[in-house]
């Protein structure tokens, strides 16, 4: 399995950061209510961890060693103000509407810990990589989220794509299930643990099967047969 296919397997199933790692869950659980709000954060998210993983790999080398997280925590929160910028100019519904939890991407322990882990250990192409599907392993479960959520708390999908994509994306709602109104519930943080945790146990009951499906099995060495010639 070359280096690429090992990362691909790890953000997208094994080391998954949302399902495995279970990091950034303040983003996970907060803004999943709709899955327009998770499909936001997840593009702000890859656009994040793509650069900062690309810009500490260029500059590991010059970067001392006692005071590289506070570098990598500024090199991120550059970014951050950048998609901050341009979601408050070109969708500044979704901006208002993920609040907060927008500019906390900074202190989000998937992006500080593959800058750390990976990014300032490998070359420029590895670790954009390593970004890039670390970030598609944790909006997978942000959209995941937030659809089951959306669908269960008021039978739809795709509400409020217009604040993501413009006008004419309103007509890009689904209406699944007929409500009279919300199920308040599970549009609440604690249905979106109870919504995390079925998820949790799925993925945990297809672990082994998936393993055996796509880990290459280890190649066991037949035994030789050893020759004993009889001292006489």
């Amino acid at each position: 399995m070359n280096q690429y296919s090992e990362l691909t397997w790890q953000g997208l199933w094994k080391n998954n950061p949302g399902l495995v790692q279970l990091l950034g869950l303040c983003p996970l659980l907060a803004v999943t209510s709709t899955l327009t709000n998770a499909l936001g954060m997840s593009i702000a998210t890859i656009i994040v961890m793509v650069c900062s993983n690309a810009t500490v790999s260029l500059i590991r080398k010059w970067i001392p060693k006692e005071i590289r997280i506070p570098i990598f925590v500024m090199i991120i929160a550059g970014f951050v103000t950048c998609v901050q910028l341009l979601f408050n100019a070109y969708a500044y519904g979704l901006y208002q509407s993920l609040g907060i939890f927008l500019p906390l991407i900074v202190t989000n322990c998937i992006i500080i810990g593959r800058a750390e882990a990976f990014a300032s250990k490998n070359d420029l192409l590895p670790s954009a990589y390593d970004g890039f599907i670390m970030g598609v392993g944790f909006s997978i479960v942000l959209l995941l989220l937030g659809a089951v959520r959306e669908v269960l708390g008021q039978g739809t999908l795709f509400s409020g794509a217009d604040l993501l994509l413009g006008d004419w994306a309103s007509s890009l709602t689904i209406e699944l299930i007929k409500f009279d109104q919300s199920f308040l519930f599970i549009m609440l943080p604690p249905g979106a643990f109870v919504a995390l945790g079925i998820i949790l146990a799925i993925k945990n009951s297809l672990n082994s099967r998936v393993e055996m499906a796509f880990e290459a099995p280890l190649e066991v060495e037949k035994p030789q047969r050893v020759r004993i010639n009889k001292v006489s």
